[in-house]
């Protein structure tokens, strides 16, 4: 007979705690059977292989495998990088914008630095590659200034646009 079933018959007899104390047991057990599960564990014992404390480092590396974070710190680090990667005058012209598809998008000032830097793409490219390999880097798209569009919304219309219509 469990120890809920013994307290069933009269429910105001038996105070709450120990009615939740019976029902607690019945749900996972008495402490004795757990400590047994314990024990049959291996590598439980102390001072047995496996048991000896890891380096914060190798805790963080895990954590970043098990979760899927190596690829978004790596790129986080590339973009934080930029100024060494692409050099310190270049940088001034030209700031990472962010990853599509493998793309790293790099947004210039003039379109003048955007073909300069079409130009390095390929010394870019490869110190990408060996100096950050897990951003997934696969190339580089370089993009001119934002200018202002008379395009607006999702659907444009071909042909000359706006002519004269401020007169």
């Amino acid at each position: 007979m469990t120890p809920a079933e013994q307290l069933d018959g009269d429910d105001r007899a038996v105070p709450e705690a120990q009615r939740v104390w019976a029902r607690l047991r019945t749900v996972f057990g008495a402490p004795r059977s757990r400590r047994r599960v314990l024990e049959q564990r291996p590598g439980s014992t102390p001072f047995a292989s496996g048991r000896d404390p890891l380096s914060v480092s190798s805790v963080l590396d895990g954590v970043t495998d098990q979760l899927g974070w190596r690829t978004p710190l790596a790129r986080t680090d590339l973009a934080a990088a930029w100024r060494t990667i692409a050099g310190a005058e270049t940088a001034k012209h030209a700031t990472v914008e962010g990853y599509a598809d493998g793309v790293l998008l790099v947004r210039c000032d003039s379109t003048a630095w955007a073909t300069q830097l079409s130009l390095m793409r390929s010394q870019i490219t490869e110190r990408i590659a060996r100096d950050f390999p897990d951003a997934g880097v696969d190339s580089l798209r370089f993009l001119g200034p934002n200018t202002p569009s008379w395009n607006h919304g999702p659907r444009t219309v071909q042909g000359r646009g706006p002519r004269d219509t401020y007169g």
